[in-house]
């Protein structure tokens, strides 16, 4: 049974940064657009953050990070974080204390620090492997969105399990689905991540340096989801891996007209690889 303490912990931290002004918590609304559901398009009314902008090199705010943002210290060598930009309440990030790219393979130790987490609090987890996978920072940082037991963690979660059970078709972009084994335990994550990595031929961390294409991954308790990707955006859509969780964000750039003529499913299909 889990005891969602590092959950309880980022309500409190919350509340303190947003005191001292180091949350910035990103106003939005559900925009209601038939025929797009299970997805869930939310319209950004407050001003574009800085990580969703077009811009030049910035500076790292990982190292060092923000300590009003910190819930916790994950030993040896990561740190629990809040998001600073949230959508959701106590959007968590897990970070290397020292630098580690973004766009580097995820290590054993970043398994182990997401298991410490995942030991304590359940959700929706997802990580960005490089620019064109919609990640907003290069040092490595993998993220949660806290959910209570039994609820669905994203929207597109019960088809993802309908297609486990053979109820779905496949989507014609390269990914990989797979059940986990170990919900709560998270050994099966790194033995995941590298058989996916293997099938979708981002290469081998033997072999390779670092991955050979960018990518996104997802999971829950239930279920393990690897995209291949090509580019971030599509219709003036920056699209990261929530995107793959049936999670949009509808910015002053954003072609809703495009979204609402051709659907999000088309959208993916424009930032995913083809199917081989």
């Amino acid at each position: 049974m889990r005891t969602e303490r590092h959950w309880h912990r980022a309500r409190q931290v919350t509340e303190q940064a947003r005191l001292r002004g180091a949350l910035v918590p990103l106003d939005t609304r559900v925009l209601a657009i038939p025929g797009l559901e299970p997805f869930v398009v939310r319209q950004l009314l407050s001003s574009t953050p800085r990580h969703l902008r077009q811009g030049g090199p910035r500076p790292n705010p990982f190292l060092p990070w923000d300590k009003p943002l910190e819930v916790e210290l994950l030993e040896p060598a990561h740190v629990l974080l809040l998001n600073k930009y949230p959508v959701q309440e106590a959007h968590l990030l897990v970070i290397t204390r020292e630098w580690r790219p973004q766009g580097g393979w995820i290590e054993a130790s970043d398994w182990q620090a997401v298991q410490q987490v995942s030991q304590d609090t359940g959700g929706l987890w997802f990580f960005n492997s490089g620019a064109r996978s919609g990640a907003s920072q290069p040092h490595r940082h993998l993220q949660l969105l806290p959910r209570r037991q039994g609820e669905p963690s994203c929207p597109l979660a019960p088809l993802f399990l309908a297609q486990l059970e053979g109820a779905e078709a496949a989507w014609n972009w390269a990914y990989c689905l797979s059940r986990r084994t170990d919900p709560c335990g998270g050994s099966d994550l790194a033995d995941l991540y590298l058989a996916h990595s293997h099938a979708l031929g981002l290469g081998d961390p033997r072999r390779d340096s670092e991955p050979l294409y960018p990518y996104n991954l997802l999971f829950d308790d239930q279920w393990f989801l690897t995209v291949r990707r090509v580019r971030e955006h599509g219709a003036g859509f920056s699209v990261n891996a929530l995107g793959f969780a049936g999670f949009l964000l509808s910015t002053e750039h954003s072609d809703r007209g495009w979204l609402e003529a051709h659907g999000p499913w088309a959208l993916l299909a424009h930032v995913a690889a083809s199917r081989p």
